[in-house]
């Protein structure tokens, strides 16, 4: 079996780890611990980075801890922020913690001798007075340390508050508890956390001189510089009622040659030969994007499910004219609204399309997709109208059966110029 940091080395997950934490995986399986911060009711696909970490650290025979952090998650890391964040009330932040960790035990194995755990710090904390917390744990770190750590050095100027100040502290907190009770020793975490993941280790140190480890990964960006799982339209979650399966699956589609390497190493299950040997098929025929679909098929199943993968690649053949009918009326309500986005739309009278509307009105006057009956006549005598994917001549009416997801009429003159009727 790899030794963990051997796995994450070759995967390029390996940004930074303390003396002495190669050989700590030499000399058996350990127990170590990456913590989620709870301020959406979804982890996004950037937290993938993380999810594998631990996934790889439990496939090499390592116990992982995902912690959730209901106490932390009441403070706000300042880790990579500019301005003091808005603090959850604790029902949201409740909803928040139970969402993340459905999510999470999909990736993690939860039974066998080294099964996952997860653990929510609000449990330790909130017991955990203030004044026994600056006595017994406070007294341990000098004001110089924490100021010297980048969350609060990036912060001087705009200012940071004691809550966001005290966040390092209570982090450091969590590592010691988790090696006192869990017997753990490590601590994951992207690169930004390296100063919050060393307080814990320094505290472990000076209060019972214990002996830990820290490792961070790369923070993961694209070869323009941009944030990795970000989009103009927002994050890409893993929730699909955030980001639909569809979306999902093209957002990884359409991933730059230049980055698909390095996120296959990143994201995928696969070993090194699988890996090496999808990038030389994509550098063979780089414009059938074999790389790009073998990651999307595979994060999309493991995200969401087989089904959903069917449809998403179901539904991307929509816009390219390889789909059926049958295909385009199988589509849900989110999907066709995603498959169709920048798609000119309108609305049309759901009654009067039950009722009955001939072609003619329908492209013309009920729609705007042609500029008047004239084009719309036209156009049916070449034979170059669609509904729903099928040919369709001058004597067409509409009916309540061609609503897709009891909603759309997708209008299409040619192969690539299409309209969304939207009944309502």
């Amino acid at each position: 079996m790899m030794n963990f940091v051997e796995e994450l080395r070759w995967r390029n997950m390996l940004y930074d780890m303390t003396p002495g934490t190669e050989e700590l995986f030499t000399k058996g399986p350990i127990s170590g611990y990456i913590g989620f911060d709870p301020t959406a009711d979804s982890l996004g696909i950037g937290n993938m980075v993380q999810v594998m970490t631990l996934t790889h650290f439990q496939r090499t025979g390592n116990t992982p801890i995902a912690l959730v952090g209901g106490a932390t998650g009441m403070v706000g890391d300042p880790s990579g922020k500019s301005a003091e964040r808005n603090l959850l009330d604790v029902d949201l932040l409740n909803h928040n913690l139970e969402s993340q960790k459905k999510q999470l035990e999909k990736f993690l194995d939860f039974e066998g001798k080294n099964a996952a755990q997860i653990v929510n710090n609000y449990d330790w904390f909130k017991e955990f007075g203030f004044l026994e917390f600056i006595r017994d744990v406070g007294k341990h770190t000098s004001v110089n340390y924490m100021m010297a750590k980048d969350s609060v050095k990036n912060r001087l100027d705009t200012g940071m508050s004691f809550t966001e100040f005290s966040y390092q502290l209570i982090q450091g907190y969590d590592f010691y508890h988790l090696w006192k009770h869990h017997g753990c020793q490590i601590q994951m975490g992207g690169s930004d956390q390296w100063g919050n993941i060393t307080t814990g280790t320094e505290l472990i140190r000076r209060l019972e001189s214990g002996n830990v480890s820290a490792l961070t990964t790369p923070l993961i960006k694209k070869m323009d510089g941009t944030k990795f799982g970000k989009t103009e339209g927002g994050n890409i979650w893993l929730d699909p009622n955030r980001t639909s399966p569809y979306k999902f699956y093209q957002f990884l589609l359409n991933t730059a040659d230049a980055d698909i390497g390095n996120y296959l190493r990143v994201f995928s299950l696969m070993n090194q030969e699988e890996i090496v040997a999808i990038e030389a098929e994509h550098a063979q025929a780089p414009h059938m994007r074999t790389a790009q679909k073998a990651l999307a098929e595979e994060l999309t199943k493991r995200v969401h499910s087989e089904n959903d993968l069917s449809k998403a690649i179901d539904a991307s053949e929509v816009l390219f004219g390889k789909s059926t009918s049958e295909v385009l009326m199988s589509l849900d309500e989110a999907t066709v609204l995603d498959v169709f986005e920048g798609v000119p739309q309108a609305n049309v009278s759901k009654s009067e399309i039950e009722a009955g509307i001939d072609i003619v009105s329908l492209l013309a006057e009920k729609t705007g997709f042609l500029n008047s009956n004239g084009e719309a006549r036209r156009a049916l005598k070449e034979n170059s109208i669609s509904i729903n994917k099928n040919k369709v001549s001058d004597s067409f009416t509409t009916s309540s059966e061609n609503l897709i997801a009891g909603k759309f009429i997708l209008l299409q003159r040619g192969k690539k110029n299409y309209f969304l009727a939207i009944a309502e």
